[in-house]
């Protein structure tokens, strides 16, 4: 895991200057605090953090070069399947310097060039110069795991692992994009190639980017989720065939020259990765969990606790404070670079750094809702469009559907539901599939009573609403439950990602997720959804395939948490009352004119459990300080 950047000036006549490589460098400092180097092509420069993790050596240090010095690799990630792809090079008579995965890459693109990609299996972006046909060539692994930023901008291409690197080139200044903007304050993410920066857009996952001296920037998708349905194979099948791929997945993702643990919340996915994990290891794994002491509801360390035991793990906990959110949310948002998805951001923060004070690697089960439908909005949409079935007689055939009969015995999942149901069932019951999912996902509906959407409502033009449409019915696929997971595996999962990335290396530690191994994901993908979601039973197949390794309690845990915050508690008292009104009523969030500062007030002190506008209002604010009004240059630069 590392930081990378760089740039490829059009203007063939101008040098790439090392101070420059050196600043944007030094704003990832903590992606790589234990190596660093910058090389210079004439007007390309490439520069390197390295937090070592394979072949801690010399030999491992980038940027790294082939035999003859015509190609040039730096890369952010590992790839996990980098021995059997070695052993297969070696035998095409290809000599290895290192025993590094990066070294893989690059002599996989001398045989292979932009295919390589097809046969990597981990997380990455890296990027290789190639001095004979003067091209960049950057890639981005299938789930969007690593971060790949870029720009055109002073007739140059500059790229970065995050985007505050990006803007420590020379005259690039931070704007807001105004179509990323109403993207957020409807999902609280971006939509596609953008982010919330003018001019600035992320590599989308599955995708590969080429450079020339032209100036033309090209990318191209190489993978993608088929979700074609196999009809042909039995739920045995496709059992066996999970239960083999979690186990293999588990097992290359411990590849490492350091010390591994995991992170353990308690709930069956990340159980799963730890309870293989351990079975695999020969010495006792470090396990990792947090939560809080306000109560129940806010605290799931019971089930960690319960798993460190039937695992045999040597676990640690944290229990972050409401002084503790006040003290590190600037500080957090800063290294995030922009907002994404919800407060686990802040107690995955204290997590993260509990496990930096033992191991460099850590494991997590993220990606098993969206892979598995573990997501109760998932059997509410469902439920919905099996009545309609029922009533109209016009249910798909039974290869894509979960039929009315069967869902009726799962019902008891949607139990404290009753309030969500009945505000998602009082307007247009019964419309088109893709709106009705739109509601259950849409946050502007409430944004309304505390940001004018007019003044931050996109270009001329952009709908957030069409956008989703677009993601929500591409791809050609027929399951209504298949379209949803498919939609969060395209957004909302990159964005739990983008968490995922900035909350291990903002500590300097590495996070893998093995539940993302692509083989799983395109099994899963290929499954009937009347058998992996049978009966509208979230995560059914993969609960089934896990029962004898994950106990009891935990497999059929019906209080789903996803690792929630105190927040409705903490901000009716000191001192994050006094912190968010000092943030969002400050002059600076007046002066932009977007907030009705009456009704935030009032919302601050009268938020709904579990309620996200003040959250995604303060990260908005927070983030604004910090990019837009310049505070993170002195962040950047110390």
């Amino acid at each position: 895991m590392c930081g990378i950047c760089g740039v490829y000036h059009f203007d063939r006549e101008r040098q790439a200057s090392r101070q420059v490589l050196q600043a944007m460098s030094h704003a990832l400092r903590h992606r790589g605090p234990d190596d660093e180097d910058c090389r210079i092509f004439g007007p390309v420069g490439l520069a390197h953090k390295r937090l070592s993790i394979i072949d801690l050596s010399e030999a491992g240090r980038q940027p790294m070069t082939n035999e003859d010095g015509t190609l040039w690799i730096i890369l952010n990630g590992e790839i996990y399947n980098y021995l059997e792809i070695r052993q297969q090079l070696v035998q095409r008579g290809h000599q290895f310097r290192s025993y590094s995965d990066t070294e893989v890459i690059l002599h996989l693109y001398e045989d292979e060039g932009a295919a390589c990609v097809t046969k990597l299996n981990g997380m990455f972006s890296f990027v290789i110069w190639n001095e004979k046909d003067r091209s960049l060539f950057a890639a981005r692994d299938h789930f969007g795991i690593k971060p790949f930023y870029y720009a055109v901008h002073d007739n140059t291409f500059i790229f970065g692992s995050e985007i505050k690197s990006l803007l420590m080139y020379g005259s690039m200044e931070p704007g807001i994009d105004p179509n990323g903007l109403a993207d957020y304050l409807t999902f609280q993410f971006t939509l596609g190639d953008k982010t919330l920066f003018h001019n600035i857009k992320k590599l989308l996952p599955g995708h590969t980017l080429t450079v020339n001296s032209d100036g033309l920037v090209h990318t191209q998708k190489y993978w993608d989720l088929d979700f074609t349905v196999d009809t042909h194979h039995t739920e045995e099948y496709f059992e066996y065939q999970l239960a083999r791929l979690l186990e293999d997945a588990v097992r290359i993702q411990l590849r490492a020259d350091v010390p591994v643990g995991a992170h353990l919340s308690g709930g069956v996915d990340s159980s799963t990765v730890t309870s293989l994990a351990a079975s695999l290891l020969d010495s006792q794994i470090h396990t990792f969990s947090g939560g809080f002491h306000d109560g129940t509801q806010y605290d799931e360390t019971y089930y960690a606790r319960l798993l460190s035991q039937h695992s045999n793990t040597r676990h640690h906990e944290v229990f972050p404070t409401a002084q503790e959110l006040v003290d590190v949310l600037p500080k957090l948002i800063y290294h995030m670079d922009e907002p994404a998805a919800g407060p686990g951001l802040f107690p995955q923060y204290y997590v993260s750094k509990l496990a930096s004070q033992n191991v460099k690697v850590v494991l997590g089960g993220q990606g098993g809702d969206e892979i598995f439908g573990g997501y109760t909005r998932y059997l509410v949409a469902y439920l919905e469009e099996c009545i309609r079935g029922g009533i109209e007689g016009t249910q798909e055939d039974d290869k894509y559907v979960v039929t009315f009969a069967s869902i009726l015995e799962n019902l008891p999942q949607l139990q404290g539901y009753q309030p969500m149901l009945r505000h998602f069932w009082s307007d247009g019951l019964f419309e088109a599939p893709d709106l009705r999912y739109f509601r259950l996902i849409d946050r502007s509906q409430e944004a309304r009573q505390f940001v004018d959407l007019e003044l931050v409502s996109g270009q001329a033009g952009y709908s957030p609403l069409e956008a989703f449409r677009d993601q929500f019915n591409a791809g050609g696929v027929g399951s209504y439950i298949n379209r949803m997971t498919r939609f969060d595996l395209k957004t909302l999962l990159p964005a739990l990602l983008h968490v995922e990335d900035r909350t291990s290396m903002s500590v300097s530690i590495e996070s893998r997720v093995p539940l993302l191994d692509h083989r799983i994901a395109e099994l899963v993908a290929s499954i009937p959804p009347k058998i992996k979601y049978k009966g509208g039973r979230s995560k059914h197949l993969f609960r089934k395939v896990v029962q004898h390794i994950v106990p009891e309690e935990i497999l059929n845990r019906t209080d789903k948490m996803g690792f929630p915050v105190p927040l409705n508690e903490w901000y009716r008292k000191p001192p994050v009352d006094e912190f968010v009104c000092d943030t969002l009523l400050s002059v600076q969030a007046r002066q932009r004119g977007f907030l009705n500062n009456v009704q935030v007030d009032t919302l601050i002190h009268s938020e709904r459990a579990f309620g996200r506008n003040v959250w995604g209002l303060l990260s908005l604010e927070l983030w604004m300080q910090a990019f837009i009004d310049g505070k993170y240059k002195a962040l950047a630069t110390v």
